[in-house]
């Protein structure tokens, strides 16, 4: 089953995948300076994704430990299918072709395309 996250919640999974497991005050610590959220905005949203099945949540110790239970690349499929059902009919040749006229793909990007496509045929 895939799971969802937010943008806000994103963010926090970014944490928990740089380094796993960890408490709501290291989470909060680490945001902070760039969210400004404090230990109740946090609190919400560690309850949220818990419930969703994309945080664990270890209440043994006086500190609940929180370790991700989707990976990076789960997630980062799911946000790319999701993108690509909403804005290109669920087409990446549509997201390419937007890309390569729009000019936003660099030769490196391009080549790099390339390649995988020529590893994808093999």
């Amino acid at each position: 089953m895939a799971v969802q996250v937010t943008e806000a919640e994103w963010k926090i999974m970014e944490v928990l995948w740089d380094h796993a497991p960890r408490t709501m005050g290291e989470i909060t610590r680490t945001l902070e300076p760039e969210t400004g959220w404090t230990r109740h905005t946090v609190i919400t949203l560690l309850k949220r994704m818990t419930e969703k099945g994309a945080v664990s949540v270890d209440d043994s110790e006086r500190a609940k430990l929180y370790t991700p239970l989707i990976t990076r690349e789960e997630a980062s499929t799911e946000e790319t299918h999701k993108f690509l059902s909403h804005i290109f009919k669920g087409k990446a040749s549509l997201l390419v072709s937007h890309l390569v006229e729009s000019g936003d793909l660099s030769e490196d990007d391009l080549k790099q395309i390339l390649d995988v496509m020529e590893g994808r045929k093999k």
